[in-house]
């Protein structure tokens, strides 16, 4: 039997792919279905906890919320959003590194899927049934979330895409550049001959390599093998096709910038992202904002230097000002993607991308100080008119029920209402959050 040296087999893998490539996860109705227009798409921003006392509106006056300093950006589009908070998970000890956050149930995995973060579970089930069949099934984008977990999961931990360059060769290889005529075709047909070659070299050793693992490196192994075919599918389809799901899509410019810095790096993944629901290349896609365990920030325009978790979340009120500098960041962040999903039109001529995108902003804890899910946190945004019952002036909607019904108002939104294999199997009431969604 051939001899395998893991190390030698990353090392590898990291020459001829890229690691980050390698371990990129890609990839019966109820009665009381929520009755919103059903999106095409779904934006999963997900960030650690946060400290209640500075996301809390100041005040509420029925649902109308008035912003804090760090959730303020949220004015710009508060036509568009929803605000969610108080709602307990099933486990509300959970901390970090537990997956609740996504999963709706961290330690729960006994279903047909494991234990799987809505994301997954939405794409499992349109491949089941009569989903969306997109390029590539699911985009997880996210830098520097080295050091602990994220948020998604099938079976396993999910590592997204860490680098932009990569993630924008994985999504836009063989997508009509925005400055035609740059690239020669020639060349990049034969670009992507030698792609496909690396993948089918790197299949025949992840095979050779299974025999010699355990049931759960073996788990791993397959979900890395998924990946590996939902890319050859890619390149596939854009050598057939050439180009994107749509024959007007051209892929934004390539990134740069300072992709060391992993806030930083992110700003340039939502734009990658933007540019893959446009051209129909995905239709779910995620971002994750640092790990369970840390986020470095590194922003001079806001004069802020630190370490999230430990340098702002537990050393006490004084260094929560860093925290609130840090929060309003993040959420001009959440705003800048969904004014850009607005101000993009569908190719179809059928409004704009955000009318038909889902944005949920969900988190692993909703308290972090005190390290508890007794109350997690959501801000959705949709389109005027979309899926979500919005007002005017924004809506705040503070609720004892189990975030994991959150969760479920998501696959509503993306067309799936059979939710047997998600989160607890013995949710008193597995159904959507009454409220969320239009009439």
């Amino acid at each position: 039997m051939r001899s395998h040296s893991r190390r030698k087999f990353l090392k590898g893998v990291g020459a001829s792919l890229g690691a980050s490539l390698l371990f990129s996860p890609f990839y019966d109705s109820i009665a009381n279905a929520a009755p919103g227009k059903k999106p095409k798409r779904l934006l999963i921003f997900f960030t650690m906890g946060t400290a209640p006392s500075i996301w809390k509106p100041t005040s509420v006056s029925g649902e109308t919320p008035t912003f804090s300093e760090s959730t303020s950006p949220l004015a710009e589009i508060k036509e568009n959003i929803v605000m969610l908070d108080g709602l307990p998970s099933g486990s509300p000890s959970n901390n970090h590194g537990s997956a609740d956050g996504l999963t709706g149930m961290g330690y729960y995995s006994n279903g047909p899927f494991g234990l799987i973060s809505v994301d997954q579970y939405i794409v499992e089930k349109w491949k089941s049934g009569n989903g969306p069949a997109t390029q590539i099934p699911s985009l997880l984008l996210g830098a520097a979330v080295e050091g602990g977990k994220t948020g998604f999961y099938k079976g396993t931990n999910l590592s997204p895409i860490a680098s932009p360059v990569s993630a924008y060769s994985t999504v836009f290889t063989g997508v009509k550049p925005s400055n035609p005529g740059s690239n020669d075709n020639g060349a990049a047909e034969e670009q992507l001959r030698r792609r496909r070659s690396v993948l089918d070299n790197l299949t025949s050793e992840l095979t050779s390599l299974k025999g010699n693992l355990g049931k759960e490196q073996q788990y791993k192994l397959d979900l890395h093998l998924e990946s590996i075919r939902q890319l050859e599918n890619r390149l596939s389809n854009t050598m057939t096709q050439g180009g994107g799901g749509t024959g007007a899509c051209s892929a934004p410019g390539s990134p740069t910038g300072d992709m060391t810095n992993g806030l930083k790096a992110n700003q340039l993944h939502l734009d990658i992202i933007v540019g893959a629901f446009a051209c129909d290349i995905t239709r779910i896609a995620a971002i994750q904002w640092g790990s369970d365990q840390m986020m470095n920030a590194n922003l001079s325009e806001i004069s802020l230097s630190g370490e999230e978790h430990n340098g702002m979340i537990h050393t006490g009120a004084p260094a929560h000002l860093d925290l609130i500098k840090l929060e309003k960041w993040l959420h001009q962040q959440f705003v800048a993607v969904v004014k850009k999903l607005k101000a993009t039109p569908e190719a179809d001529g059928s409004g704009t991308l955000l009318d038909n995108t889902l944005v949920a902003w969900c988190r692993d804890m909703g308290d972090a100080p005190n390290h508890t899910q007794n109350e997690m946190k959501f801000v959705l945004a949709s389109g005027t008119g979309g899926y979500l019952k919005t007002a005017p002036n924004g809506r705040f909607i503070k609720s004892s029920e189990r975030h994991e019904r959150v969760l479920l108002s998501l696959c509503d939104a993306m067309g799936v209402t059979d939710f047997s294999g998600f989160g607890d199997p013995a949710l008193p009431n597995k159904s959507p959050l009454p409220g969320i969604a239009a009439t």
